[in-house]
């Protein structure tokens, strides 16, 4: 085969170009007021229900942003940063910050402001999540690529790029050592 009918084999194959999708396109922002029924046993609120709402702003917006269903892959560096109480009104910012084939990192920060007053918000905590957006029958399904459209965005993408360069190599160096502990007759 010549090196031109190789290329048009090639082109014929290949998925067609999806436009891309500015960061404020998938946006949002979820709100939650606390109650009693979301605290631990210290009073105040509950981790998990904290990571449930990030979880589910997360997937809106991967959601948005794919175009259809998006499955949560991996939660990085999930950062509680100051407690949360009854009676607080939390807001749940999302966005995605970078895309690959099918994936997208969603960038989280949590935000805590009393219900009843007037005081700013204050950063509670902050997590990355990495979705992959899947068709009907969970497959991988292409994703269109994000344009960051600020200064905040374009320095988000880059950091999301450092992100999944530390994960790639972790899971890599991770499945180096458990080879090297199997070839040395190690059973896990």
């Amino acid at each position: 085969m010549t090196d031109q009918a190789e290329q048009a084999s090639a082109a014929q194959s290949a998925p067609p170009e999806i436009p891309g999708k500015p960061t404020s396109a998938s946006r949002t922002t979820l709100s939650h007021i606390m109650t009693h029924g979301d605290t631990n046993l210290l009073g105040t609120v509950h981790g998990g229900v904290i990571m449930k709402l990030v979880d589910d702003a997360a997937g809106a917006v991967a959601g948005r942003h794919s175009g259809g269903p998006a499955v949560t892959a991996s939660m990085d560096e999930m950062a509680f940063l100051e407690p949360v109480r009854v009676g607080d009104l939390v807001h749940v910012k999302a966005q995605v910050n970078w895309t690959g084939r099918s994936s997208m990192e969603v960038g989280v920060r949590v935000m805590a402001e009393r219900w009843n007053e007037s005081t700013p918000a204050t950063q509670v905590g902050s997590a990355y999540l990495v979705f992959a957006a899947v068709d009907a029958d969970g497959k991988p399904r292409t994703v269109p690529p994000v344009l960051p459209e600020t200064e905040k965005d374009k320095r988000r993408y880059q950091e999301a790029q450092i992100r999944r360069t530390h994960r790639l190599a972790r899971r890599r160096a991770i499945m180096e050592l458990r080879q090297r502990r199997v070839a040395e007759g190690y059973e896990d």
